[in-house]
């Protein structure tokens, strides 16, 4: 996997117009941008990814349904955009993006590495069936539809849901309302 160049922010989330490889940000803790975008059918489906297993950080856990980091320079619309498409091959427009909100992650994946992260969460109804996706394999290894209960249950059970990337309760709880909101908003 490539290292690439990522804006750096403060710890409110505002640039400090500092720019650095993902790595050397990841070292030292420094706070940045990535995008999240949830995947949802009319069935009321999510759809998980599982990430590769030669990933950094939680490789072989089931994940958001895409995610990625911002390049620098770049606004969250284009990152969620061009992210969906390098992940899934999936070819999303801005109109069909739903914008939900910023959630501030501060992790440690794992010994030396220090994830800050402000992930821009976006929703996207997915129209095909998830067989004509195309994985990008050096970051997905599988994709799975999964009903809107199992996010449900893993807010309530995190410690049995130990095939998932441990994301706070929080933040799964903020997805889990708009995404019930946004499916209820179909039916």
């Amino acid at each position: 996997m490539a290292d690439e160049l990522i804006d750096i922010l403060d710890k409110t989330g505002k640039p400090t117009g500092e720019i650095q490889l993902k790595s050397k940000a990841h070292a030292l803790g420094l706070y940045h941008a990535s995008v999240h975008i949830w995947l949802y059918t009319k069935k009321r489906e999510i759809l998980f990814q599982k990430r590769a297993d030669n990933k950094n950080t939680f490789p072989k856990l089931w994940d958001v349904s895409v995610a990625g980091h911002i390049a620098a320079g770049e606004s969250p619309e284009n990152s969620a955009i061009r992210e969906i498409a390098e992940e899934i091959g999936l070819y999303a427009t801005k109109d069909k993006l739903k914008f939900i909100g910023t959630h501030l992650a501060e992790k440690i994946p794992r010994k030396g590495v220090f994830d800050n992260e402000f992930h821009h969460i976006y929703l996207l109804e997915l129209t095909i069936p998830i067989q004509k996706l195309t994985l990008q394999k050096e970051e997905v290894s599988d994709v799975r539809l999964l009903k809107i209960d199992v996010l449900k249950n893993i807010i309530e059970n995190p410690k049995k849901n130990k095939d998932f990337v441990p994301h706070s309760v929080a933040y799964y709880k903020f997805t889990f309302e708009h995404l019930k909101r946004q499916l209820n908003s179909r039916v």
